[in-house]
């Protein structure tokens, strides 16, 4: 018997590759996570409270788009918090609306995050670079409750309001000081000096000094309706209604010169009247209250009384009435800067206050090259 024999072709060995065998149920390697079930939570939206359900991941952290992570209100909502918050509702009533509003009761501390959030934009806009000129500079400080180990104590906010060249109003600085001496008002002029404010002077009271270091060009006038009531603080009432008349007669002259001579004959007529320390003051003081005559006359009404910052200390107050004692000065400096922020926003900052055209004027534009007329209301001087 023949053998047979096969040439066989012989093959070239291949290239060796991995392989891979994945089990059942086992991720790949390129998986970084796998999902775990899911849990509820609940979110509070425009249209009411919306219960969602989370995927549980191992692994990786779930995130989306729409919703962050850790959100229990919708950004609407919490836009919505912060301004009734902002403009003057107590925790408490906000509490009580977002239930009547959303079908949920917005906890305390949810809203004491979100103020957080909006304080660090305040913060930014308490410290601004102030650009421009401000011919017209109010300053006044307001007083407020704070617990201090236990025992109630005074915490004093200094505030500044600009007028700039174009008439509209500004707050151009909110800052803590511990009472309203001259160290205080220093280091608050110093401030605003460093972001950009030029050419402001005070005279009053413990401000004397401070202010004349800061800003030594700048004029100063006295609010004059603390001035009457200083005088009338040493005047008997049977005499306030006759005193007033003698005292507006002053302000009413149309210069200067006879806002002086009238001066010296109310003195005059009060010592004749008996009233040696109301004269005194009308004496000591008068000077004081002169200074807007040497500005336009069409700026006189508002520049010689302190209405444009009392009016803003009244939002202060309506705002801070609700919280009552503060936990420490800031908190208080933030809860001001926002409702200044807050109400500075509305038709307060957006409406001409005065008109500038008349600064133009010549026999003015010599008093107003070094600087800003800047006042405050002063009391008991």
């Amino acid at each position: 018997m023949g053998i047979l024999t096969f040439d066989l072709p012989v093959s070239k060995p291949k290239p060796s590759c991995p392989v891979v065998f994945i089990a059942p149920y086992f991720p790949s390697i390129s998986r970084q996570g796998y999902r775990s079930g899911h849990y509820s939570r609940k979110l509070t939206a425009t249209s009411g409270e919306v219960t969602l359900n989370i995927p549980k991941l191992k692994g990786v952290p779930f995130e989306t788009a729409i919703i962050e992570r850790y959100r229990r209100c919708e950004s609407s909502v919490e836009e919505a918090l912060i301004e009734m918050y902002l403009a003057g509702v107590s925790v408490r009533r906000v509490e009580d609306i977002s239930e009547a509003l959303w079908g949920s009761r917005v906890s305390a501390s949810t809203i004491s995050d979100l103020n957080q959030k909006a304080y660090v934009h305040i913060e930014e806009w308490r410290n601004r670079r102030l650009s421009g000129k401000y011919p017209y500079v109010y300053v006044d400080g307001i007083y407020l409750k704070r617990n201090w180990g236990g025992e109630f104590e005074n915490v004093s906010i200094l505030v500044a309001i600009g007028v700039d060249e174009d008439g509209y109003r500004e707050v151009i600085g909110a800052a803590e000081g511990m009472k309203e001496d001259a160290e205080s008002w220093k280091s608050f002029l110093v401030w605003l000096k460093e972001r950009g404010l030029e050419g402001v002077k005070h005279k009053c009271l413990g401000m004397c000094n401070a202010v004349a270091e800061v800003f030594p060009e700048a004029k100063y006038q006295r609010c004059t309706v603390h001035f009457y009531r200083n005088v009338f603080s040493v005047t008997p009432r049977k005499h306030t209604r006759e005193v007033s008349r003698m005292l507006k007669a002053i302000h009413a002259q149309e210069s200067k010169e006879a806002a002086r001579k009238k001066a010296k004959d109310v003195v005059e007529q009060l010592r004749a009247m008996k009233l040696r320390e109301a004269a005194k003051k009308v004496e000591d003081g008068i000077e004081e209250t002169l200074t807007y005559m040497d500005f336009p006359s069409q700026h006189g009404l508002k520049i010689r009384t302190n209405n444009v910052i009392e009016r803003m200390n009244r939002e202060i107050r309506r705002r801070t009435r609700v919280v009552g004692t503060f936990p420490d000065g800031k908190s208080a400096l933030m809860l001001v800067c926002a409702r200044l922020r807050y109400v500075s926003g509305k038709e307060w900052g957006t409406k001409r206050y005065l008109c500038m055209k008349y600064m133009t004027d010549s026999n003015c534009e010599s008093e107003i090259a070094g600087g800003s007329i800047s006042r405050r209301c002063c009391q008991g001087s």
